[in-house]
């Protein structure tokens, strides 16, 4: 797979919630190869602010060659990202990552959990897995972003922290209150919640494949700065560590300690 960098044109942006927005790159090559779980850098027009800023994919149109981010404003940068509208351009790096592994997947029934801005790089997933796909969703309230989306791919069950919608609680009492089993679990989210379903999956014996939320500079794996704790040592730094912006962000539950 060839990274690819150069300028693309927004094709269009909305608010889907407070602080969360959709927005459609112009970008065949990423596009074309682009696969689920994987994820771009969009560098900034402020050339104060020199590193990219990583966002996962959320779906991608191979047909019109689009993808779509949907990410929320945390700083100075998304808040720019947010601004911009059709016909503006963005200069981006991608696609990156190594994505959720597909084969083998068929007639399984599948977890696909995403908590909070992990929900997005799940919706991809849910449209390319042949699996009996369920959708645990895990929101901070009742702004269920992308919720619709996911029901015409899988069943949607969610759960909220203040108990305004679906489950009160987190994506691990959803599980448990709809009686809810799975052969293999993917999920994306924060990593308090990761490391619950890790623990959730390793008691049954559960294939998980988790997708990792760091901070990261320069995104193809030179600097180190998004590294995370591994049960190998790394053949890069010679250390008990993965790069999770070149060797994940998907890993296998099992490899990656949280």
């Amino acid at each position: 797979m060839t990274q690819v960098k150069g300028t693309a044109a927004v094709a269009g942006q909305e608010k889907l919630a407070e602080g969360v927005y959709s927005m459609w790159i112009d970008t065949e090559p990423v596009a074309a190869q682009a696969k689920a779980g994987q994820f771009v850098s969009l560098y900034s027009g402020d050339g104060a602010r020199l590193l990219p800023r990583p966002i996962s994919i959320c779906e991608t149109d191979k047909e019109k060659g689009r993808i779509r981010l949907v990410y929320r404003v945390a700083g100075a940068g998304t808040e720019e990202f947010s601004r911009y509208q059709e016909g503006d351009t963005v200069d981006i790096l991608g696609p990156l990552g190594n994505g959720f592994p597909l084969e083998g997947m068929a007639g399984k029934k599948a977890f696909l959990i995403g908590g909070g801005i992990g929900i997005p790089p799940m919706l991809q997933l849910a449209k390319e897995l042949d699996c009996e796909n369920q959708a645990v969703l895990g929101y901070r309230d009742g702004e269920l972003f992308l919720k619709e989306e996911f029901e015409s791919y899988a069943s949607v069950y969610v759960a909220t922290e203040d108990g305004s919608a679906g489950t009160k609680g987190n994506v691990i009492d959803a599980i448990r209150e709809n009686g809810l089993k799975a052969d293999v679990i993917f999920a994306c989210g924060p990593t308090p919640m990761l490391r619950a379903i890790k623990a959730y999956a390793l008691e049954r014996g559960i294939p998980c494949y988790l997708s990792l939320e760091e901070k990261m500079a320069c995104g193809i794996g030179a600097c180190l700065a998004c590294v995370c704790q591994s049960k190998e040592v790394d053949p890069h730094s010679n250390v008990h560590n993965k790069r999770i912006c070149k060797d994940g962000p998907v890993f296998k539950a099992e490899e990656v300690e949280l």
